[in-house]
């Protein structure tokens, strides 16, 4: 993922709204990790921050459902 990439929020009321992908981030001392991401409804630009497991590639929203792999089963890294 790279910033700015679409993305879709596993949640009843952040399924239904717009995100694009800011950051991974890791607590080293913690080792806790969440993503942080922009967007909500139309026209707002929230910063949020979510669990990896809550995130999935845009391409993953069908309707009302989601398929395939969040990102932390998936990771979306860039291939050098």
């Amino acid at each position: 993922m790279r910033a700015g990439d679409a993305v879709v929020v596993d949640g009843v009321k952040e399924r239904r709204q717009h995100w694009v992908f800011v950051a991974h981030v890791v607590n080293e001392s913690t080792n806790d990790e969440w993503v942080e991401v922009r967007g909500g409804r139309v026209g707002e630009a929230k910063g949020r921050s979510f669990r990896p497991e809550a995130i999935y590639p845009g391409s993953a929203k069908r309707g009302s459902r989601l398929v395939g792999l969040s990102l932390a089963e998936a990771p979306q890294l860039p291939i050098p």
